[in-house]
């Protein structure tokens, strides 16, 4: 039946056809993206993302990035070290206080795209919600 889908069983081409053109005008940007999983990886945590997020609002001390999420000192702390080994952000020593900021400004669309992703569908589920 058309536009019925068969979760069980994914399509596969049933003969070997390799379409040469496009198969080269894709794999020529695909060529070096190696390290593109850590990035999504980060952000596939709702906390790294909000960190990532407030990072690229401002420089912040570990104590503001954990009243700003809602989360413990120590919780911001862990998000900020795997974030900083990770090389998206960075710190600064001033004092007794630590300040991070955001290292590599070009996730910075990501990171909006990821947030305004969820908010649109929190959003769609809360209308679903109230008209159900």
């Amino acid at each position: 039946m058309p536009g019925k889908r068969d979760q069980s069983v994914s399509p596969v081409c049933s003969v070997e056809c390799v379409h040469a053109d496009v198969v080269n005008a894709v794999k020529g940007p695909l060529t070096g993206v190696e390290g593109a999983g850590e990035l999504l990886s980060a952000l596939a945590d709702d906390t790294r993302l909000k960190v990532l997020y407030s990072l690229s609002q401002a420089e912040m001390c570990v104590c503001d990035v954990a009243v700003a999420l809602g989360v413990s000192k120590a919780v911001a702390s862990y998000h900020l070290r795997l974030l900083y080994r990770m090389g998206l952000a960075t710190y600064r020593k001033q004092g007794r206080l630590v300040y991070y900021s955001l290292a590599a400004h070009d996730v910075v669309p990501v990171v909006e795209a990821a947030l305004n992703y969820a908010l649109s569908r929190t959003t769609q589920q809360n209308g679903s919600a109230s008209n159900g």
